[in-house]
Protein backbone atom coordinates (compact mmCIF):
# COMPACT_ATOMS: atom_id res chain seq x y z
CA UNK A 1 0.00 0.00 0.00
CA UNK A 2 1.56 3.22 -1.13
CA UNK A 3 0.62 6.77 -0.25
CA UNK A 4 0.45 9.92 -2.32
CA UNK A 5 1.51 12.83 -0.13
CA UNK A 6 0.57 16.38 -1.14
CA UNK A 7 2.46 19.39 0.18
CA UNK A 8 1.02 22.85 -0.41
CA UNK A 9 3.20 25.10 1.76
CA UNK A 10 6.53 26.63 0.81
CA UNK A 11 9.41 24.73 2.38
CA UNK A 12 10.91 28.12 3.23
CA UNK A 13 7.90 29.06 5.37
CA UNK A 14 7.12 25.73 7.10
CA UNK A 15 8.77 22.38 7.67
CA UNK A 16 5.93 20.42 6.01
CA UNK A 17 7.92 19.16 3.03
CA UNK A 18 10.86 17.89 5.07
CA UNK A 19 8.53 16.33 7.66
CA UNK A 20 6.62 14.66 4.86
CA UNK A 21 9.79 13.27 3.28
CA UNK A 22 10.95 11.95 6.67
CA UNK A 23 7.67 10.04 7.09
CA UNK A 24 7.47 8.57 3.59
CA UNK A 25 7.86 4.86 2.97
CA UNK A 26 9.46 3.15 -0.01
CA UNK A 27 7.17 3.44 -3.01
CA UNK A 28 5.33 6.55 -1.82
CA UNK A 29 5.01 9.65 -3.98
CA UNK A 30 5.08 13.33 -3.05
CA UNK A 31 3.24 15.92 -5.12
CA UNK A 32 4.18 19.54 -4.48
CA UNK A 33 1.23 21.86 -5.15
CA UNK A 34 0.44 25.55 -4.61
CA UNK A 35 3.43 27.17 -2.79
CA UNK A 36 4.84 23.70 -2.14
CA UNK A 37 6.24 23.80 -5.70
CA UNK A 38 9.20 25.83 -4.39
CA UNK A 39 10.48 22.57 -2.90
CA UNK A 40 11.27 21.34 -6.42
CA UNK A 41 13.93 23.98 -7.03
CA UNK A 42 17.60 23.06 -7.37
CA UNK A 43 20.28 25.01 -5.53
CA UNK A 44 18.31 25.81 -2.38
CA UNK A 45 19.14 25.11 1.25
CA UNK A 46 16.86 22.06 1.21
CA UNK A 47 17.55 20.71 -2.28
CA UNK A 48 20.13 18.16 -1.06
CA UNK A 49 17.60 16.64 1.35
CA UNK A 50 14.86 16.64 -1.28
CA UNK A 51 17.17 15.04 -3.83
CA UNK A 52 18.30 12.37 -1.35
CA UNK A 53 14.68 11.32 -0.78
CA UNK A 54 14.32 10.29 -4.43
CA UNK A 55 16.02 6.98 -3.65
CA UNK A 56 12.78 5.76 -2.05
CA UNK A 57 10.11 8.27 -3.06
CA UNK A 58 8.88 9.61 -6.41
CA UNK A 59 8.64 13.41 -6.49
CA UNK A 60 6.25 15.45 -8.59
CA UNK A 61 5.31 19.09 -9.01
CA UNK A 62 1.95 20.34 -10.25
CA UNK A 63 3.11 22.16 -13.37
CA UNK A 64 0.24 24.71 -13.57
CA UNK A 65 1.03 25.84 -10.00
CA UNK A 66 4.74 26.19 -10.81
CA UNK A 67 3.95 28.11 -13.99
CA UNK A 68 1.61 30.43 -12.08
CA UNK A 69 4.56 31.29 -9.84
CA UNK A 70 6.90 31.89 -12.76
CA UNK A 71 9.03 28.81 -12.10
CA UNK A 72 10.72 27.37 -15.16
CA UNK A 73 11.01 23.59 -15.23
CA UNK A 74 14.74 24.01 -16.00
CA UNK A 75 15.15 25.17 -12.38
CA UNK A 76 13.74 21.91 -10.90
CA UNK A 77 15.91 19.17 -9.47
CA UNK A 78 16.42 16.67 -12.27
CA UNK A 79 14.54 13.95 -10.32
CA UNK A 80 11.32 16.01 -10.17
CA UNK A 81 8.59 15.18 -12.66
CA UNK A 82 5.97 17.72 -13.67
CA UNK A 83 2.31 16.68 -13.93
CA UNK A 84 -0.81 18.47 -15.06
CA UNK A 85 -4.25 18.09 -13.46
CA UNK A 86 -4.89 14.82 -15.30
CA UNK A 87 -1.55 13.57 -13.96
CA UNK A 88 -2.66 14.56 -10.45
CA UNK A 89 -5.77 12.41 -10.87
CA UNK A 90 -3.63 9.53 -12.17
CA UNK A 91 -1.37 9.76 -9.10
CA UNK A 92 -4.38 9.60 -6.78
CA UNK A 93 -5.67 6.53 -8.63
CA UNK A 94 -2.25 4.80 -8.54
CA UNK A 95 -1.90 5.04 -4.74
CA UNK A 96 -4.07 3.38 -2.14
CA UNK A 97 -4.35 6.51 0.01
CA UNK A 98 -3.66 10.24 -0.07
CA UNK A 99 -2.21 12.32 2.76
CA UNK A 100 -2.26 16.13 2.71
CA UNK A 101 0.52 17.91 4.60
CA UNK A 102 -0.76 21.30 5.70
Amino acid sequence: MSTLHTVNKSPFATGSLLSCLNHCSDGDAVLMIEDGVYGALAGTRISDEVQASTKQVSLYVLSPDAQARGLDKARYLKEINGVDYDGFVDLVAEHSRTQAWL
